[in-house]
């Protein structure tokens, strides 16, 4: 069957322009000019998707997303609003919203996340039934949300983090070595573990793990491939190395971009032959093991610069996984953060310290307006900190690091004086070329979006924001 969408925005340009765009793409679309009559259309035929702007009459959309989600807990929604605000946001996304997005819509940017949706309600139907079958109230707490969005041990519902659980089940059967690149903290270890676990050969085989940075050359060459007795002062006994004991299951080798030349060498005689010898023996060994590499730095680039061996990098290239930083998931934020919070509820209760109930909305806003450098285990760290500090069952804003509260004070400091001025210094000369090209193709809406270089979506909210109507004359 297909997707079945409904619009929902009081502006009938909106409504007409969105089902255009959806329809052609394949998608049955429904409209509706309000959040009652959305909930009329609800309870007459079942709906997947619903796309409702966030001020309307009669009911909002922040209300129909509360009584969608406690009525049709399966049903997504997302929220549209000229007036983007990150407490809205954060709102609509603790609330349940799939995603907020702000007007003017693109046209590529939401058939690209309504596709999105819909593979991954489709993934759901298929492989996870047991949520098909739960009641109502179980499928709303938050335990049951991080269930369906959990991929193995990695949690995320963000698109991009979508799009990583596919690939990882298209690559999880094969045999091809895989890279992982994404900037400290984001979780590569967890990926190559999931990675494992999806694989049906080798999830009952060990996975093993290696820090290549962490070590010298000369020891990590032993920790790899192992090493005979005598092969070197203090070399007391013969010792199997990683490769060998990680033989039928996965092998990570992290921060891979710190090896040497001579040890790139090896490492890609072992992929290429699955061959190596111990170091101080001459006896050639083989082993099946899965290779996935992790690094934070740009290996092309090292290539290009001489600092890593290129034939060395194309085979590990084989599948290539880019993890986002956590500043591009913040959708996640308050997923991982109760997962967090679930972790170390425990240490407090073992000190008797009570739980921790929840984050407060304006704590959590300061939390999604924050950039994260050190990403998910910067986040981590933040609430293990909050659950032995915090004396309440409440994280406030108070309770956060200094270094996270003022992060975003000076960041709303610096955004609302370069709003202020672009805003006077741009909003009376658009408006003018807005109604030049209205003329200069008498005021055809679709030919006027093709002159200006934008969609229709765009051109009608100018339209609508700037009070322009047919006729309308420059002032």
């Amino acid at each position: 069957m297909k997707t079945h969408i409904l619009i929902t925005d009081d502006e009938p340009l909106v409504r007409k322009s969105l089902k255009e765009i959806l329809r052609y793409e394949g998608y049955n679309v429904s409209t509706a000019e309000d959040g009652a009559q959305a909930l009329e259309i609800l309870k007459k035929y079942p709906v997947d998707i619903i796309m409702t702007d966030m001020k309307m009459p009669k009911l909002s959309g922040l209300a129909l997303l509360t009584q969608v989600k406690r009525d049709y807990p399966r049903t997504e929604v997302v929220l549209m609003s000229a007036y983007g605000k990150i407490e809205t946001a954060v709102e609509a996304m603790r609330l349940g919203a799939y995603d907020y997005v702000s007007k003017p819509i693109d046209d590529e940017q939401i058939k690209e996340l309504i596709e999105k949706i819909a593979q991954c309600q489709n993934k759901l139907k298929q492989e996870s039934g047991e949520l098909e079958n739960l009641p109502v109230s179980e499928e709303k707490s938050p335990k049951s949300e991080k269930k369906r969005y959990r991929f193995h041990t990695v949690l995320g519902k963000d698109p991009k983090m979508l799009k990583i659980y596919s690939m990882i089940e298209s690559i999880a059967d094969t045999p091809s070595t895989v890279l992982i690149f994404g900037e400290s903290g984001t979780g590569k270890r967890v990926i190559a573990q999931a990675i494992h676990q999806a694989d049906s050969m080798r999830c009952g085989q060990p996975f093993i793990e290696i820090s290549c940075g962490a070590l010298p050359e000369t020891l990590l060459e032993s920790e790899l491939f192992g090493h005979v007795k005598g092969a070197f002062t203090g070399a007391i006994k013969d010792r199997a190395g990683r490769f060998e004991l990680a033989n039928g299951g996965t092998l990570l080798l992290d921060e891979i971009d710190t090896c040497s030349p001579s040890l790139q060498v090896k490492l890609l005689r072992v992929l290429e032959e699955g061959a190596y010898e111990r170091v101080g023996d001459m006896q050639t060994l083989k082993s099946d093991v899965r290779v996935i590499a992790a690094t934070n730095q740009n290996l092309e680039e090292l290539v290009q610069r001489r600092g890593f061996r290129g034939d060395l990098f194309w085979r590990l290239n084989v599948i290539c996984i880019n993890l986002p930083p956590l500043r591009e998931r913040i959708g996640d934020i308050p997923l991982l953060v109760d997962h967090f919070l679930e972790k170390y509820n425990l240490m407090r209760t073992n000190r008797s310290g009570g739980m921790i109930d929840k984050v407060s909305p304006e704590a959590m806003e300061t939390l999604m307006k924050y950039s994260w450098p050190g990403n998910i285990r910067e986040l981590e760290n933040t609430v293990e900190r909050s659950c032995i500090l915090v004396k309440g069952n409440t994280i406030e804003v108070n309770d956060l690091p200094d270094s996270i509260r003022n992060h975003n004070h000076k960041k709303e400091v610096i955004e609302e004086k370069a709003s202020y001025s672009l805003k006077n210094a741009l909003k009376h000369p658009e408006k003018d070329i807005v109604i030049d090209a209205l003329e200069h193709t008498n005021w055809n809406c679709t030919r006027t979006a093709a002159y200006l270089g934008i969609n229709r979506t765009t051109l009608y909210n100018k339209m609508k924001l700037y009070g322009i109507k047919r006729g309308q004359v420059k002032v």
